[in-house]
């Protein structure tokens, strides 16, 4: 059996890192084209993501979009990292399912969530803002990943050190012609 050389190994993971699609924020979705590509479940990050940092507001315009995602008959799911009581104050406003302290990018917890969601891989959308923690969990179980720019610059200390590499990462991935706007709102 043939060795992988080191680049190619390089690779896969910078695969596993490059979202299928990257977008400015959640409102730039084309919820109505997915569910038209055969998309029927959504994972949702919370935290700069749908909201900022250590806030405990939802915007207006996040419960009009999460209520037009109930409308197009998506299965939702909250998977966050953060404590217990935090993502239970925000499933309960949402009205959706949750795993809280997820350890993201466990294989696990993506397959609870999809458990809860009651969906397949290729039949579910990953929405966060971290490529470390969304997107490559998201990738390693084959969903459909969307990365969404940050809706804070003040975040936890321990998110603020992965952006520095996350950055560079997401500047391979752009001049290389890796990293793919959604063309459709």
């Amino acid at each position: 059996m043939k060795m992988k050389s080191l680049s190619e190994m390089i690779y896969q993971w910078i695969c596993y890192l490059c979202p299928d699609v990257y977008v400015g924020s959640i409102f730039d979705i084309d919820l109505e084209e997915l569910k038209k590509n055969g998309f029927s479940g959504i994972i949702l990050d919370l935290d700069n993501t749908l909201v900022k940092p250590k806030s405990r507001e939802v915007s207006q315009e996040v419960m009009d979009w999460l209520k037009n995602m109930e409308q197009l008959e998506y299965k939702r799911c909250l998977v966050s990292n953060s404590l217990l009581k935090r993502v239970q104050i925000f499933s309960d406003k949402f009205g959706i399912p949750f795993i809280s302290r997820a350890a993201k990018p466990r294989k696990k917890v993506f397959w609870q969530a999809l458990n809860k969601l009651g969906t397949k891989p290729e039949q579910t959308i990953m929405i966060g803002d971290q490529l470390f923690t969304d997107i490559l969990g998201g990738k390693r179980i084959g969903l459909f990943t969307i990365l969404v720019s940050p809706l804070d610059k003040q975040e936890l200390w321990t998110t603020s050190l992965i952006r520095y590499p996350e950055k560079l990462i997401l500047k391979w991935l752009r001049n290389r012609g890796l990293l793919k706007p959604l063309d459709v709102k």
